[in-house]
């Protein structure tokens, strides 16, 4: 069980649709989640709206992934840590989102890191704040059932190890990962959450 993972933490998340919105108003206003609006921050997150609003329309969910999230009898609670700005966020917040829609079942909740730091401060990946975080809760007991994120393991993979070159170079890095993302079709997001249920 998490500590700072409360019932009062559960009721300040946002569904989905809200979160949605939430970025389209900050982009509307020049601005993006969290305490940094500079114009490349911003840019990000203009550029992922759009991966967000094509990828809702998009994502195909496995059969086999449909079939066990179907199966889901115990309510859960899929809380996500995110940022408008995160690239790998816009890949997988949509397919989360169809996924949870699959079983009434699961309810999905999110939370913006930087105001929830207490909370992300428990899931650490490698000892940084790394988002997207999916904590999978029991709903009655706000048991932790498992965590996943921030990418899927392969993709993270590739990045720990470009990250060793002394040449890496994080922009030009951000293309293969797009283009790792497309040519997956959601489906590492699929299996590798499904694998935590």
């Amino acid at each position: 069980m998490s500590e700072v993972i409360t019932t009062e933490t559960i009721a300040k998340a946002m569904d989905y649709g809200t979160y949605r919105t939430l970025v389209q108003d900050k982009i509307a206003n020049n601005q993006s989640t969290g305490t940094n609006h500079s114009e490349s921050t911003v840019g990000y997150t203009a550029l992922n709206e759009k991966r967000m609003k094509r990828l809702d329309k998009t994502v195909k969910l496995l059969p086999e992934t449909i079939a066990k999230l179907i199966a889901i009898k115990t309510p859960q609670i899929w809380l996500v840590l995110t940022e408008g700005w995160c690239g790998d966020a816009a890949q997988s917040m949509p397919v989360m989102a169809k996924m949870a829609a699959e079983n009434p079942n699961i309810e999905l909740k999110v939370l913006l890191r930087d105001e929830n730091l207490d909370v992300i401060d428990e899931f650490l990946t490698n000892g940084g704040r790394s988002i997207p975080k999916l904590i999978l809760l029991e709903k009655e007991t706000q048991n932790v059932l498992a965590s996943w994120g921030p990418q899927p393991m392969e993709l993270r993979a590739l990045f720990l190890e470009a990250k060793k070159s002394p040449d890496f170079d994080y922009p030009e890095f951000q293309k293969k990962i797009q283009l790792w993302y497309t040519k997956d079709k959601a489906i590492s997001i699929q299996q590798e959450i499904l694998g935590n249920l």
